[in-house]
């Protein structure tokens, strides 16, 4: 027994000379530090606007009427934010235009073609550009992808159908179109 604690003091004198071999270099190394920083850019905030009405005017009863996309009385939505940004756009169409009074209602359709969207972003917001635009959307998928002019414009163009009954309700109809749009980050 006594052999071992006689090495004991040599064998811990070893341990620690190895020991500040390993660690000391270490402590006495050089250091550094650097600053960074993060930045981050806000874009122009979307504007969208209903710059003009679908507007199917005189109905006769039981006399389907139809407005084409590319129509004076077409609806027209302009869009307005950073330019060449991505958007999405998602439109809530009626299936039903009303009375004020909710008394009575008549169907209101849209097919599948029966959008233009133009992101030329040029001039004339009643007039579509098919140039760079997308033609013969569907109002219900509209194109995720799009993305707004240089200008940092777009224009939405919508037709539709109305379907009275023969004896529909005299009297002004009305319902809502909404249209959202939003960045999509690219």
């Amino acid at each position: 027994m006594s052999k071992f604690f006689g090495t004991m003091p040599k064998l811990t004198s070893l341990a620690a000379a190895i020991l500040a071999l390993l660690v000391g270099p270490s402590m006495v190394m050089a250091q550094d530090v650097a600053n960074g920083s993060a930045t981050a850019t806000v874009l122009t905030a979307l504007s969208v606007t209903a710059t003009a009405p679908l507007a199917f005017g005189n109905v006769l009863q039981g006399v389907p009427k139809s407005i084409a996309k590319t129509d004076a009385a077409a609806g027209i939505f302009t869009i307005a934010g950073a330019a060449n940004a991505g958007v999405s756009m998602y439109m809530q169409l009626p299936d039903y235009i009303e009375l004020a009074d909710g008394s009575d209602r008549m169907v209101i359709a849209f097919g599948i073609t029966d959008a233009n969207v133009d992101t030329t972003g040029g001039g004339d917001p009643t007039a579509f550009v098919a140039g760079d635009g997308y033609a013969d959307q569907d109002p219900h998928n509209l194109p995720s992808g799009a993305n707004l002019s240089d200008a940092g414009a777009a224009n939405i163009f919508l037709g539709g159908r109305v379907v009275p009954t023969v004896d529909q309700t005299a009297g002004a109809y009305s319902g809502d179109i909404i249209l959202t749009v939003a960045y999509n980050g690219s």
